[in-house]
């Protein structure tokens, strides 16, 4: 999208193209003929509900997909939380007790058990949270939820609940002598020793001595809960649930929260982890690949290996030859045309093709929209120009004898004026060259002023957008 914006600023043609595995695409971009790539958005890619991927998977997908998910909300957003509340405790509770809803609940209560209950000092304590965690992922959360759905639960239709493409799942049983469970193990204490800047001795890396020093942990019993609620409403965008008394809630989290952090040592600060797939002794495909295969284990989906998992989760999709050739030669054919200028819109195509099926379609570059108004018209690509070192005010006046009232100026990403704002009304008298090196920080040539976007509004208050405005000042 930023080059797109540059070509857009600069009147320059764009070849733009991609691949996807057996498919590949072309687009082309040319000034005054085509709409700009940003004109048009590919639809969202699909995505698994909510409720499937943490409670209900039915492939290795999603459950890749949910154990990324922990990997980043583990590992980097909670720790990153943590600095930033660390950083400065007195704007994230007022920023917490602003937002006042489920989601900053969840968000203090995370932070809170990352520094409280789950803290750890010693490697011990990490294979301590890891084990912890394996219990939890794999055996206590699968008893709660077929203790609230058993097997032979109904809908209020009728219908089984566990039918296709449900699966009913089974708890996990931790056996040391058990290398996949071992290795998850082993990958989620060195991560959260990572995270807490806490060395990894050396006989860490010896079975024996690990399993003996998981076996030393101590896992309390579990019990279901009645009462609980687990989305099951594939709509459902968060697994969050509103309380009456979340503000109650979140000052009382918000005061232990400022209780635990007096028992930090000074300067404590957590090391977030970002997800990197391509460095196979880091241990992070390690701990994904492990989530992944015992969450498919509980639910009797087939496993995978870690280089099929790091495929999968890591989103990559093989470069073909093929299609890479063919939307090279498809964009020189276009570019010839550009070179030997002359050419109309029909004479240009865009290409999508599927080599797998085959398929091949071409077709025109769509005209890019034009904007009426009285007697004008323009499309995205037009330009007003104006000569002179005018005032903000005399900008306005400009556009209001074109019958655009002018609500926002802004140059670049700057926002230079907005009637919104009284003291933007201070500069209203300002040149507004000297209004753009001042908010903007932009560096003028000698004679032209970088184009100026407006948001505007006709005599009847519809929004219209106006073609960029250039300032010639000398």
């Amino acid at each position: 999208m930023y080059i797109d914006s540059r070509c857009l600023y600069f009147q320059k043609p764009l070849l733009e193209s991609g691949t996807l595995g057996a498919k590949c695409n072309t687009q082309m971009v040319i000034p005054h003929l085509t709409e700009n790539y940003g004109a048009s958005r590919d639809p969202p890619e699909k995505q698994a509900p909510m409720c499937t991927v943490h409670s209900f998977p039915h492939n290795i997908d999603h459950c890749l997909t949910w154990a990324r998910s922990e990997f980043e909300g583990l590992l980097e957003k909670t720790p990153t939380e943590v600095n930033t509340f660390l950083s400065n405790p007195s704007a994230y509770a007022a920023a917490m007790r602003n937002a006042g809803d489920a989601q900053a609940r969840d968000q203090l209560e995370r932070v809170l058990e990352c520094l409280d209950k789950d803290r750890c000092e010693t490697f011990q304590d990490c294979i301590t949270w890891a084990r912890l965690k394996f219990e939890d992922y794999f055996s206590n959360r699968v008893k709660q939820l077929t203790f609230t759905f058993p097997e032979d639960s109904i809908t209020s239709s009728g219908a089984p609940f566990w039918s296709a493409p449900k699966r009913f799942p089974r708890p996990l049983q931790f056996a040391s002598s058990d290398p996949s469970h071992l290795n998850f193990i082993l990958a989620g204490s060195i991560l959260r020793a990572d995270v807490f800047g806490i060395p990894i001795p050396d006989w860490a890396k010896n079975p024996k001595k690990f399993a003996a020093a998981v076996d030393k942990v101590l896992v309390p019993e579990f019990q279901p809960k009645q009462g609980v609620k687990i989305v099951t409403d594939e709509k459902a965008t968060s697994l969050s649930t509103a309380s009456i008394d979340d503000t109650a809630m979140i000052e009382n989290l918000i005061a232990r929260l400022e209780d635990c952090a007096k028992k930090l040592p000074p300067g404590f600060r957590m090391k977030p982890i970002q997800f990197e797939k391509d460095d196979d002794t880091n241990y992070h495909m390690d701990f994904i690949a492990g989530l992944a295969n015992m969450r498919a284990r509980n639910y009797s989906i087939p496993e995978v290996d870690k280089l099929k998992a790091k495929f999968i989760a890591g989103r990559i999709i093989p470069a073909i030859a093929t299609s890479t050739a063919m939307a090279t030669g498809l964009v020189c054919l276009e570019l010839y045309k550009i070179l030997a200028g002359g050419h109309k819109l029909e004479d240009y195509r865009n290409t999508f093709a599927n080599l797998a099926l085959p398929l091949f379609s071409m077709a025109e570059p769509v005209p890019p929209k034009t904007i009426k108004h009285r007697d004008m018209s323009w499309t995205v690509w037009d330009r007003w120009t104006i000569h002179g070192n005018i005032t903000l005010r005399e900008l306005l006046e400009w556009l209001k004898q074109k019958g655009l009232h002018a609500y926002s100026i802004s140059c670049g990403t700057s926002l230079l004026y907005n009637s919104m704002f009284p003291r933007h009304k201070d500069r209203l008298d300002k040149y507004s060259v000297d209004v753009a090196k001042e908010v903007a920080k932009v560096t003028c040539p000698r004679t032209v002023a970088p184009g100026r976007r407006g948001g505007a509004e006709d005599d009847e208050d519809n929004d219209i957008d106006i073609p960029l405005v250039s300032i010639y000042f000398r």
